[in-house]
């Protein structure tokens, strides 16, 4: 690495390296010291933007910001008089710490435990998620309002309760065992869902894509899969969904750096590998459930987009049939919101901007950019003259630079 951009480096570094640091941090020194532990990662993160702006970047950053926040860490605590109960405080010194941040079982065994501790069963599932997502993604309170359609004041405040909850519930971070943990499963693979989701559509900023985020979703996945009490059909869907979402990252920019909506992207640049891979864990999600798993019926609709030579030849209708079928099973707004897409290319624009007023009456969508991009799309294939005002309002609401710029060629 070079020192011609820290910024993106430490970027980069956060996304990858954040939920490491704090869970092997949290597994060393406990639940108690939570937030002690975050103040001390966050300023190895601030001083490594600050030290990196004017110096090369360490040829293995990760150890350095692990040096650093250990060292705050163990300042803070002799501060504040509260190593008494180490018996013998050298194995927290750097060089104790920097042999277990080597050992890719550490990182393994202290991430697993982090994960389905803060998926505790005494916590409630809004508190399960927020601190999943915090801890372990560093998502920022704006990408969690985004995915849990909150306000940002009001996930603050659930992350402050969720802490308090989780340090008088889990003392220590441990791997429940057989029913223990797969009781927590399923909030784990929502939480691991929406890391996805938020790398694959990021909501904020100048990417479309925080490919980071999505590869630490899915090798979260598959270090689940590893462990034979989490072997389960929705985890196989669940992988089958990123792998076939993955396989399209290369198609979905330009040479430009442009976003390219799905109707232009090469097909060329597909993943085959990726596609082989995703279709064999759908291949494994078989489930003797009688309706499968949201991911079941996601991967059906990816593997639709990924598996189709051309976009006029994407079996519209059985993916029309399986957002049906979604929402039969749990109706969600962003989910009928979606299925307006496919709807408008089985039943045309008019039928389809008629279905859009309907999903309208049941959420509230007034301030989401993606409702109004839809219908402004709808609105341009009727020549309707409110596509303009429709488009401006889309680009006004999306908070995301590559779509605001994408937007904008749709304008006259």
């Amino acid at each position: 690495m070079t020192k011609k951009e820290p910024l993106d480096t430490v970027e980069h570094l956060f996304r990858n390296e954040y939920g490491k640091v704090v869970a092997v941090m949290t597994n060393k020194y406990g639940v108690a010291n939570l937030e002690k532990v975050e103040d001390a990662v966050q300023d190895a993160f601030v001083k490594a933007m600050r030290v990196w702006g004017y110096k090369d970047v360490p040829d293995n950053p990760t150890s350095w910001l692990f040096r650093v926040a250990n060292n705050a860490m163990i300042d803070g605590l002799r501060r504040d008089k509260k190593m008494s109960y180490v018996a013998d405080s050298k194995k927290f010194e750097t060089q104790s710490l920097d042999k277990e941040i080597t050992s890719k079982d550490e990182l393994t065994d202290s991430q697993l435990k982090m994960i389905f501790a803060c998926c505790h069963p005494s916590l409630t599932e809004e508190h399960q998620l927020i601190l999943s997502l915090k801890l372990i993604g560093g998502f920022s309170n704006k990408e969690l309002a985004d995915a849990l359609l909150k306000k940002e004041e009001t996930v603050a405040k659930s992350f402050t309760r969720a802490k308090k909850k989780f340090k008088s519930e889990v003392q220590f971070l441990q791997i429940p065992i057989q029913m223990g943990l797969q009781s927590r499963l399923f909030v784990v693979l929502r939480v691991i869902y929406l890391l996805f989701s938020e790398g694959y559509s990021t909501t904020t900023g100048s990417q479309i894509v925080k490919q980071d985020i999505c590869y630490e979703a899915l090798r979260l996945a598959l270090l689940l899969k590893e462990n034979e009490y989490c072997k389960h059909a929705n985890l196989e869907a669940l992988i089958a969904l990123m792998c076939f979402h993955a396989a399209r990252f290369d198609a979905r920019l330009d040479e430009n750096g442009d976003l390219v909506t799905l109707e232009f992207q090469d097909r060329s640049k597909y993943s085959e590998e990726l596609i082989k891979i995703a279709v064999h864990h759908l291949e494994n999600s078989g489930t003797s459930d009688k309706l499968p798993s949201n991911y079941h019926l996601e991967a059906a609709v990816s593997y639709y987009h990924c598996t189709a030579k051309t976009f006029e030849e994407t079996d519209w209708k059985s993916i029309l049939y399986l957002y049906d079928l979604q929402l039969k099973q749990q109706y969600s707004p962003i989910v009928a919101l979606n299925r307006i897409v496919p709807f408008s290319k089985v039943n045309g624009p008019k039928k389809a901007l008629s279905e859009l007023k309907t999903v309208k009456k049941e959420a509230n969508f007034t301030s989401n950019g993606l409702f109004y991009a839809i219908k402004a799309d709808l609105l341009f294939q009727l020549n309707a003259n409110e596509h303009q005002e429709t488009l401006l309002k889309a680009i006004d609401l999306n908070e995301n630079e590559l779509v605001k710029k994408h937007l904008r060629k749709n304008l006259n």
